[in-house]
């Protein structure tokens, strides 16, 4: 095996260790690996880096980041083997997106706002992928993203077509009826009109500029917070909240300091 062990390694050093585990005398696990059987590893390393971000984990988001790039040297790899492009073409291409897409810092465009900057940005991007219309623009979202995610950057490109612009007043209107929907509707049609209700919060969060898939994170650490308060609140009043009536369960909720996440039934 040519290797050099060394105080301190860079990407070329990266590489060939995959390129080393990949090989026929490599690693029995990493050889056989192909883009499909690794592609959860890679969604669930960039969750644990950003959990480090979340976390404020700076050491923690060093060695998640590393991860990351693990990922993305693994699968230029494998193509590398297919005869493909390399990782190298990954960062040349990267490369020169950057540059292209910022025509006010390496060209003579102006762009003084970062609004300016992000309709340049989705201008040229349609340009450069050939999208001819707002609909192929919406096309190109990745269905794999997060619901909300996804819900509000097609909404974004929609306003650019004179679509997803209602008033807030408006859009609280269309919530309420979807509200009244999702009560009247068949067992059939309900998750249907429950998506359309939560595309609706979408909009709504958009009008107030809130980042929906953020708010909903922050919501959820806020009810686990509140529900680990609730549940210690039980055990010290011998209160078990699994066979308890629910008019004990909900009042003990209630009582928690701080609630700020519902979850009370009727």
């Amino acid at each position: 095996m040519d290797f050099k062990v060394k105080e301190k390694y860079d990407i070329n050093d990266l590489i060939q260790i995959v390129r080393i585990l990949r090989s026929p005398d490599g690693c029995p696990w990493d050889k056989v690996q192909t883009h499909e059987s690794i592609r959860k590893d890679f969604i669930e390393e960039v969750y644990e880096a950003v959990d480090a971000i979340d976390n404020k984990d700076v050491l923690h988001l060093r060695e998640e980041l590393g991860d990351v790039l693990l990922q993305v040297v693994f699968h230029s790899v494998i193509e590398t083997e297919n005869n493909n492009f390399s990782f190298e073409d990954v960062a040349d291409e990267i490369s020169k997106k950057m540059i292209i897409r910022h025509p006010h810092v390496f060209g003579d465009v102006t762009a003084d706002t970062t609004e300016q900057v992000l309709r340049n940005w989705d201008e040229i991007k349609m340009k450069t992928h050939s999208q001819k219309d707002i609909s192929e623009a919406m096309n190109s979202v990745s269905k794999t993203l997060p619901s909300l995610m996804r819900a509000e950057k097609l909404q974004k490109k929609a306003k650019r077509g004179g679509i997803c612009k209602e008033k807030t007043t408006d859009i609280i209107s269309e919530i309420k009826d979807r509200l009244d929907a999702v009560e009247n509707s068949s067992d059939e049609l309900r998750e249907t009109v429950i998506g359309e209700l939560l595309f609706s919060v979408v909009k709504l969060s958009s009008n107030y500029n809130v980042d929906s898939e953020q708010s909903l994170y922050n919501a959820c650490n806020s009810f686990t917070d509140h529900f680990r308060a609730y549940e210690a609140a039980a055990q010290k009043n011998g209160i078990d909240i699994q066979d308890s009536d629910t008019k004990v369960t909900n009042q003990l909720w209630k009582e928690i300091p701080n609630h700020k996440i519902g979850g009370n039934s009727k």
